[in-house]
């Protein structure tokens, strides 16, 4: 998932913003139904991405890049419209501009290269569960920063998510890898990216707001990575539903996602959010069987209710 604001959140200006107070009945319920249609929108883009790697054998390259370089501009009249002088002041804040650099070298490129690529060689369901580690790894940095041992029940998720990993990559049984190497490595790859997401444009995104940082890193992440997938010299062989995929994969499953998501966050709370992202994988496990006719074992579906279990233990 793109990168979630901390709460509570600070203004340019320096002034700390209360917490939205906790929602009750018919708020709750939007924000519940907001965000677990967010995270529902995610997984099924895993699962759209499957369809034009596999039918139209369009390169995870390729495909991420376009999603950067046209993603970013969404993001970007978001933040104009809401707030034009703090995007301005953004652009006009060189040590951020660094910051927010190095965002999209070491995570939105890795992210998104490696979530398609794990896609690529497994399914989305898949690729959408290992990204899930990122919350026990986030937990390992919080723990190993603060100095702090994990707790009793963070313990046993980050057991768990080890146990469900081994599980997805084997099956249950030990002397196969179920997984071919290159799916399960970019999946970790996955994870680690999503986690340095989350740990790293915390300040920034305090400052200046989801929509501004994840504009301007998406657009750096797709000017630095044309250069090297050069995409109008690689396009590939689409019809009018495959443009129609490429299209709902920015519009819907990327933007619009995230901003429901993120909509749904701001209503119910970061915490109720992270457990109701547990979406993501349910429905990109789903879409992958009904639409893509993906298959799996007892013990491949018993990994991934250890790894989505794990982030209610680890939140």
């Amino acid at each position: 998932m793109p990168m979630l604001e901390p709460q509570p959140q600070s203004t340019p200006s320096g002034k700390i913003e209360a917490p939205t107070p906790d929602p009750t009945g018919r708020a709750l319920l939007r924000g519940v139904f907001i965000t677990l249609l967010g995270g529902a929108l995610w997984g099924a883009n895993g699962t759209v991405s499957k369809f034009l790697m596999d039918a139209y054998n369009v390169d995870p390259l390729w495909l991420a890049c376009v999603r950067e370089l046209t993603a970013c501009w969404l993001f970007l009249a978001v933040a104009l419209l809401r707030n034009r002088r703090r995007l301005i002041d953004a652009l006009h804040s060189p040590r951020d501009l660094w910051g927010i650099l190095l965002v999209a070298l070491g995570g939105i490129i890795f992210s998104q290269v490696a979530y398609l690529e794990a896609i690529d060689w497994t399914d989305s369901g898949t690729a959408t569960v290992l990204q899930s580690l990122e919350m026990p790894m986030v937990l390992v940095y919080v723990c190993l920063t603060t100095r702090r041992k994990p707790r009793k029940r963070e313990a046993l998720g980050l057991f768990l998510a080890l146990v469900g990993t081994y599980l997805v990559a084997t099956a249950g049984v030990p002397t196969q890898m179920n997984l071919q190497p290159q799916g399960l490595i970019w999946g970790l790859i996955c994870a680690v990216s999503a986690a340095i997401l989350a740990i790293l444009p915390a300040r920034m995104m305090r400052r200046w707001g989801n929509f501004v940082v994840n504009g301007l890193a998406f657009l750096m992440a797709g000017v630095l990575l044309s250069a090297y997938v050069r995409p109008w010299e690689n396009m590939p062989a689409l019809d009018w539903i495959g443009w129609l995929g490429v299209v709902f994969s920015v519009v819907i499953g990327t933007f619009g996602a995230y901003g429901l998501y993120l909509q749904g966050v701001k209503e119910v709370g970061s915490v109720r959010g992270s457990l109701l992202a547990t979406s993501e994988p349910v429905v990109a496990t789903i879409t992958s069987i009904v639409f893509l006719g993906a298959t799996f074992s007892g013990a491949e579906l018993l990994g991934f209710a250890l790894i989505i279990i794990t982030v209610f233990l680890t939140v």
